[in-house]
């Protein structure tokens, strides 16, 4: 392949649950799918073999502008305390903060890509009281600003892709790169907090197995049950941006395909919930109601859902496996 893009990945506040996501990637492995759609690595803390004054002499030939650098990835909240200094998170060996970096290296890209809520939105590190001033790169969770600004732009004009998700599904991290290296991503592609629409246009709550339950409100009481989680154990899964449900994870399983509610996780400020296994409400109503209808409907389609709930669904909806098969017989109405 004649052009080939470049990519530099750099690891600051983060878990590298990120990485380990992405490392399944494709059947053949990351490595394998970067190679095919023309992305070369040149640095990645976790996967690669230089390290050292090779690997310092590579960052500050792309800081000065002698070497380009088409992708620029970030995974991790860049850590600015204490007191906007970013010593609470120093670049090993260069004698520079994570922090410096960063804001060095970021106009020198093609394309900025914030991978996980905590490069997007500050995410784990930033939970209150955020001791360290965790941020994002072009937003918080309290808003847009981040370590880079709302003005900024890679050199493509492009603003910060936050493909957000603690962590992401690797499918959007791969996709992301290959829409980058390929052109195939523009402003527009974005939604209003930066995160790729091929993901973002999509609810958790689609594609959901256990939206039979929803459709009748036959909801669960125990983490162990079948039925939908929405009402009682805090499921965010109709409010929360991914196509999570629609893809398998490395193969299968989703978290709602587990047993554990959707905690909103590519969303800013997700961090903060107190409770995640219990649905706020007021009056009886869960506070958090679905986006894709008006409210007013899913209060009134509810009320009408649990009185016609076949005794099959709501009985299976309380049970930790089928206890009523599918049917025309005895007790399945």
């Amino acid at each position: 392949m004649a052009d080939r893009s470049t990519l530099l990945w750099l690891q600051a506040g983060s878990c590298g649950g990120c990485t380990m996501a992405v490392l399944e990637c494709g059947a053949r492995g990351w490595s394998a799918e970067l190679d095919a759609v023309g992305i070369d690595l040149v640095w990645h803390p976790s996967v690669s073999l230089a390290t050292g004054a090779e690997v310092i002499e590579r960052l500050e030939r792309i800081e000065s502008g002698a070497e380009p650098l088409d992708i620029l990835c970030l995974e991790g909240a860049v850590l600015c305390g204490p007191n906007g200094t970013g010593r609470f998170n120093r670049f090993a060996g260069t004698g520079r903060t994570m922090l410096d970096w960063v804001r060095a290296l970021a106009p020198r890209a093609g394309t900025v890509v914030a991978v996980g809520s905590c490069a997007a939105f500050g995410g784990i590190p930033a939970g209150d009281p955020d001791p360290t001033d965790a941020r994002g790169l072009q937003h918080t969770a309290r808003g847009p600003g981040g370590v880079l600004g709302t003005d900024f732009r890679a050199r493509s004009g492009m603003p910060v892709i936050n493909v957000s998700g603690c962590a992401p599904h690797p499918g959007w991290i791969m996709e992301t790169l290959e829409a980058v290296a390929a052109g195939l991503i523009g402003p527009a592609d974005l939604d209003a907090l930066g995160r790729p629409r091929f993901f973002a246009d999509h609810l958790a709550h689609h594609g959901c197995s256990r939206n039979e339950f929803y459709e009748f409100k036959a909801s669960a009481e125990r983490p162990s049950d079948r039925g939908c989680m929405m009402e009682n154990l805090g499921c965010k899964a109709t409010q929360a941006v991914g196509d999570c449900n629609q893809r398998s994870w490395n193969g299968g399983g989703t978290c709602t395909d587990g047993g554990y509610a959707c905690v909103a996780c590519t969303a800013p400020g997700f961090e903060n919930t107190r409770g995640f296994l219990a649905t706020p409400k007021i009056a009886g109503i869960p506070v958090g109601l679905p986006l894709d209808m008006p409210k007013a409907w899913f209060v009134a389609l509810a009320a009408l859902s649990k009185s016609a709930t076949p005794k099959r669904v709501r009985d299976n909806a309380r049970a930790d496996r089928p206890v009523v098969p599918p049917g025309r017989g005895p007790g399945t109405r």
